[in-house]
C-alpha cells in the first residue's frame, strides 16, 4: 500500500468522521479503506491520533506543493544555466545566437564559459558542454552528435596576387603557411574523390591561437587553414578568398554533451533542442 495514500485516508476519515465518508471522497471501497487505516469502525481520535493527523495532513501538502511547482518547472524552463564552449566555435557561432535562446526563453540566464578546456561538468558545475574532436566513450556522459567542425583554407588577394595561387595540394610547399602553434613540422590533410593526401607545410608565422591567425592572414602573411565559421565571413566579405575548394579540407566531430540525470530539468531540455536545431548534423 501507498503511504501517501495511508495518510490521506486517515485525514479524511478524522475529517469525515467516518471510514466509510472516507472511502467515497477516495473512490475505493470501505474495506480496502480499512485496509490503509486498519479500523471500520468510528472511533474517538487520542492525543497521538490528533498528532499524526497534523502531521500527515502537512506533509500532505508540502507534497501537493512540491507537485505542482515540478509541473510548473516541467512546463518552463528557468534558472540559470552554465555552458561551456571551445573559443572559435563559442565566440563565431554560439554567442551570436544566444539573443535568439534567451528571447524563447526569457526565465532562463546563461553563463556561457568559452575556453578550449575540456572542463568537469560534475566537478565545475556545468549543464552542458561543446566537444570538439572525438568524445572518449564515457557512461557517465550523453553526447549528442552535432554538424562537423569543417576547416578552410584561405588567403588574401593581397598574398596571392603577390605568390601566387596553389592549384593543388602539393603547391602549398612552396607557400608560406600561417601555422597553429610552434609544431617543427606541420602537415594538412585534403581529400578528393576518396584519395587522401597530406602535405608538410612550412611559413614565418606560427600562432597558438585561431583568432590571430585569421588577422594574419588578412594582414597578408601567409595561407590559413582555420574553422569556417572564423573565415566565412571574411570570404563572402572578400577579404579573404577561399583556396582548392574542390578538395575537401579536415573537419573534426562536434557534439553538445550533459549529464543524464539533469536532462529532467527544463532548462537544459531546452538549451539542447536549440543547440540541435541550429548547429545539429542535419543543418550543416
Amino acid at each position: 500500500m501507498d503511504l501517501l495514500d495511508s495518510m490521506k485516508v486517515y485525514v479524511l476519515t478524522v475529517e469525515k468522521g467516518s471510514l466509510s465518508a472516507a472511502a467515497d471522497v477516495c473512490g475505493m471501497s470501505a474495506t480496502m479503506a480499512g485496509n490503509h487505516v486498519r479500523t471500520t469502525r468510528r472511533q474517538h481520535v487520542t492525543a497521538f491520533g490528533e498528532e499524526y493527523y497534523a502531521r500527515c495532513k502537512e506533509i500532505l501538502r508540502l507534497v501537493a506543493e512540491t507537485d505542482a511547482q515540478a509541473q510548473t518547472m516541467r512546463l518552463a524552463p528557468a534558472g540559470v544555466l552554465r555552458v561551456s564552449a571551445p573559443v572559435t566555435f563559442g565566440t563565431e557561432a554560439l554567442a551570436p545566437v544566444l539573443g535568439d535562446y534567451l528571447t524563447r526563453y526569457p526565465d532562463v540566464d546563461v553563463e556561457l564559459d568559452i575556453s578550449d578546456r575540456v572542463v568537469d561538468l560534475m566537478g565545475d558545475g556545468f549543464e552542458a558542454a561543446i566537444r570538439v574532436g572525438q568524445v572518449p566513450p564515457d557512461a557517465a556522459l550523453v553526447a549528442r552528435p552535432l554538424a562537423p567542425y569543417r576547416l578552410m583554407l584561405c588567403a588574401s588577394p593581397d598574398y596571392l596576387a603577390r605568390r601566387g595561387t596553389p592549384a593543388t595540394p602539393a603547391d602549398l610547399a612552396g607557400h608560406d603557411c600561417l601555422s597553429f602553434g610552434a609544431a617543427s613540422l606541420v602537415q594538412w590533410r585534403f581529400e578528393r574523390d576518396h584519395d587522401v593526401c597530406r602535405v608538410p607545410v612550412d611559413g614565418r608565422v606560427k600562432i597558438n591561437n585561431g583568432q590571430a591567425l585569421r588577422v594574419a592572414a588578412l594582414q597578408g602573411l601567409g595561407i590559413v587553414l582555420q574553422p569556417e565559421i572564423l573565415l566565412a565571413s571574411d570570404v563572402r566579405a572578400g577579404r579573404l578568398v577561399q583556396l582548392l575548394p574542390d578538395y575537401e579540407a579536415p573537419s573534426r566531430p562536434m557534439h553538445v554533451v550533459y549529464l543524464p540525470d539533469r536532462y529532467r530539468a527544463p532548462k537544459l531540455r531546452s538549451f539542447i533542442d536549440f543547440i540541435l536545431e541550429r548547429f545539429g548534423a542535419t543543418t550543416s
